[in-house]
């Protein structure tokens, strides 16, 4: 299984509802920043606060954060948090020098309701997960007979 990919309004509405009904403060996501080595020079990221993002767990690039995803009636990302200003923010660096690289889904944390906040990676959160594909093939095809 991989970390959710929220690629869909009925899986982020699915995953807001659940966290509302279990009052969960906060969770991680697969989403992640495109700041590390293999990032560099990649025009189509920049500015990479907007066209930066991706799922990490199936590779696929997300919507610039300052736009509703295609087939959205809405934009995910709050629209405010520490800095008091529209996420993704990148707070942490200003704090204590960390990027806020990864996409957690807070649950009105900074009065906005539940929404998706960029969060320095190193924070312990509770995750959601989803089976993937391409790692149930794996599986499959390296433990001959098992049953999925």
């Amino acid at each position: 299984m991989d970390l959710v990919s929220l690629e869909s309004q009925e899986e982020n509405n699915l995953i807001f509802r659940l966290i509302q009904q279990n009052d969960v403060p906060y969770i991680w996501t697969s989403g992640r920043l495109c700041d590390f080595k293999g990032c560099e020079n990649r025009r189509d990221l920049e500015p990479k606060s907007l066209y930066g993002w991706f799922w990490s767990a199936n590779r696929e690039k997300m919507a610039p954060t300052n736009q509703s995803p295609a087939g959205w009636s809405y934009n995910p990302w709050s629209q405010t948090g520490h800095k008091k200003t529209k996420q993704p923010d990148n707070a942490e660096f200003d704090i204590n020098g960390t990027n806020e690289s990864c996409l957690s889904v807070l649950n009105n944390v900074y009065n906005d309701g539940i929404a998706w906040h960029d969060v320095a990676c190193y924070h312990e959160k509770p995750f959601v997960c989803e089976d993937s594909e391409e790692l149930l093939s794996y599986v499959a095809n390296t433990n001959r007979g098992i049953r999925l």
